[in-house]
Order: C-alpha cells, then sequence, then structure tokens
C-alpha cells in the first residue's frame, strides 16, 4: 500500500511537471521515484515523508504570486484613499516609505526600515522586466525625496501618491515611467507566501 502511494504521488509530481516552470522542474526532479523496468522491483524508494515534502514545496511555488497579490489588494482595500502626509504613519495621513512598513509588517510580517533611502538597500536588485508580486519599485521624481511602492502585479503597484493618496498606479504611466529609478525584492516570494499562509493559518 505504502509502494502503491508513494507511486501514485510520483505520477501527480511528474504530470505536474510537464508545464512547470524549471525551478519546478528542478523541485520535481529532486524528489521524483526511480523508474523501473517491467517485471523489476525497486531496491530503493524515497521515503513518502520526501514525497509529500516534494509536493508541498511545489505547491508554494504554484500559490505564491496569487497569495501574495491577494495579500497586496488587502493592503490596498484596508489604506486605499489614507492622504498623503510628509512623516505620517497612520490612517489620517501616510507618506510612502511607512505604507511600505505597515504593508509588510500587516501582510508578510516583514519589518522594514522606515525611510526609502534605507528601503532602498534592502534585499537584492531586480532587473524592470523581472518584476514579480512584492517587490518594491523606487523613483527619483523631482524635489527632495525619493519615492516608493510595491509592485501588484499585472503593471501596477501600490503606493501612497503625495497628490492622491494611496493607491493603485500603472508602473507604464507617463510620469512614473520617466522618473523610475530600480526595484528591490526584499524576501524570495516563496517565504512571503509562506508567511501569508501562516498568518491565516493555511500553513
Amino acid at each position: 500500500m505504502l509502494k502503491r502511494t508513494a507511486m501514485g504521488l510520483a505520477l501527480v509530481i511528474t504530470m505536474a511537471g510537464c508545464s512547470a516552470p524549471a525551478e519546478q522542474q528542478q523541485v520535481n526532479a529532486q524528489y521524483s521515484l526511480p523508474v523501473v523496468p517491467q517485471g523489476q522491483t525497486a531496491t530503493r524508494v524515497p521515503p513518502i515523508e520526501r514525497q509529500l515534502t516534494a509536493i508541498h514545496e511545489f505547491r508554494q511555488m504554484t500559490v505564491s504570486p496569487t497569495v501574495i497579490r491577494e495579500a497586496l489588494l488587502d493592503e490596498h482595500e484596508r489604506w486605499v484613499g489614507t492622504p498623503y502626509v510628509l512623516g505620517g504613519e497612520s490612517r489620517r495621513g501616510i507618506d510612502c516609505s511607512a505604507l511600505m512598513q505597515h504593508v509588510f509588517g500587516e501582510a508578510f510580517a516583514v519589518d522594514l526600515p522606515r525611510t526609502t533611502d534605507q528601503q532602498v538597500l534592502e534585499g537584492s536588485r531586480v532587473a524592470r522586466d523581472q518584476l514579480k508580486s512584492g517587490d518594491l519599485v523606487f523613483f527619483r521624481p523631482p524635489g527632495l525625496y525619493n519615492h516608493v511602492g510595491v509592485y501588484v502585479g499585472d503593471g501596477y503597484f501600490l503606493h501612497a501618491s503625495a497628490s492622491q493618496g494611496v493607491k493603485l498606479s500603472r508602473l507604464d504611466n507617463v510620469y512614473w515611467k520617466r522618473y523610475y529609478w530600480q526595484a528591490r525584492r526584499p524576501m524570495e516570494r516563496t517565504q512571503l507566501a509562506q508567511r501569508v499562509m501562516s498568518s491565516r493559518g493555511e500553513g
């Protein structure tokens, strides 16, 4: 029965790997069962726990984008319309870096530094064409201060606009495209997703 269950799980992983990205296929290959010719008996079968671990990791990779995006959209609903106030840290008024600090703390239990100059040093730099949900995006508009938001997906980022308060804006907007600076990934997305799911009791 154990052998049949393990082979069934291996089939699930193999089928999922047909259309999976390279990183998922690597996980599948790491934990897949050996192919045994008909009529022969496998001498070494990985423990069932390794198969379950592989499925869990595969599931995390699959749900990460959706879970992160939903968490960010929840934060948008919580903060939308809050006016921009330089130095503000509450729903009465908030600035861009304080919003990122609140969003990452509430959605992902990640402690970001308070200022934009500190946040731009977090994690690793990401190319613009490699942006994923949960990446911080930075801008250098005219004036004394840099600006920061978080990429939600589909070309949108969440931020505290100086003119319109907390909102979603498009990266390809003429203004934001002109003053785009760089992006940072504070934490890998699988970790962000795990933190969201743990806070929901799903992890």
